[in-house]
């Protein structure tokens, strides 16, 4: 059995019995291997968001919270944000409708409080309506991308246009994607004033352990002409 189908395996196995545990020793007799490498492939399957707990005491083991994994979906609220910027793709498409009663049936199958983070992450990103292709610009890096869910303060090296670079302290609000850049738009403590950050811009990013005070941000708060910009909704 190769990797992947023995990640498959381990998390049906643990939904099969869920909430009752297995034991490390007990998968890895099953699977035939060592239980250090069950015990490897479990730390996998818990970084890449399963649902797994370990349950300390003789009779304790490994556990799924089965009502996360039910079909047929299991979104994160910044998976279903990100579907709902992939299906903006077919606006113009003979699929544009059907991607909204998709993306509607998609947060419909969410646990009702990822669905409402979710909904509440949406409304942080702006999208501006101006000509041009489809944006396919530089990667925003994955601690940027996190910055929102992760509501922590960040730590940045930013260059300006000039390429001169500072270091700020900055609370994450929400983003502005236009199709040449994405901006980062958050609270700026360096210039104590709301700012955006052109993500290709941003050189090294920290996260801090600080939670900021919670900002609104409003449409009306982008530098922005109103009829360029309007909010991302999940249907």
């Amino acid at each position: 059995m190769n990797r992947t189908d023995r990640l498959y395996a381990l998390v049906e196995e643990l939904r099969a019995i869920a909430p009752r545990p297995r034991s490390a020793r007990w998968l890895a007799g099953r699977s035939e291997v060592s239980a250090r490498t069950i015990e490897r492939d479990i730390g996998a399957l818990q970084q890449s968001g399963v649902p797994i707990y370990a349950e300390p005491g003789r009779t304790g083991g490994y556990c799924l919270d089965k009502a996360r994994t039910l079909p047929p979906v299991n979104l994160t609220p910044g998976e279903a944000v990100a579907m709902a910027l992939a299906l903006r793709r077919l606006e113009g498409t003979p699929f544009q409708v059907t991607a909204g009663t998709a993306l509607r049936k998609l947060v419909a199958a969410m646990q009702t409080d990822d669905a409402s983070a979710a909904r509440e992450l949406a409304g942080r990103v702006h999208l501006v309506r101006r000509g041009g292709g489809d944006g396919d610009g530089p990667r925003v890096p994955r601690l940027v991308a996190d910055a929102l869910s992760a509501r922590r303060v960040l730590r940045i090296s930013y260059g300006d246009r000039e390429g001169t670079a500072t270091t700020r302290e900055i609370e994450p609000l929400g983003y502005v994607g236009s199709p040449t850049h994405w901006y980062l738009v958050a609270w700026c403590r360096l210039r104590h004033s709301l700012r955006a950050f052109r993500t290709d811009r941003i050189g090294s990013v920290t996260v801090t352990a600080e939670v900021p005070a919670p900002r609104p941000l409003r449409r009306e708060d982008l530098d922005i002409p109103y009829e360029l910009v309007h909010q991302l909704t999940l249907g």
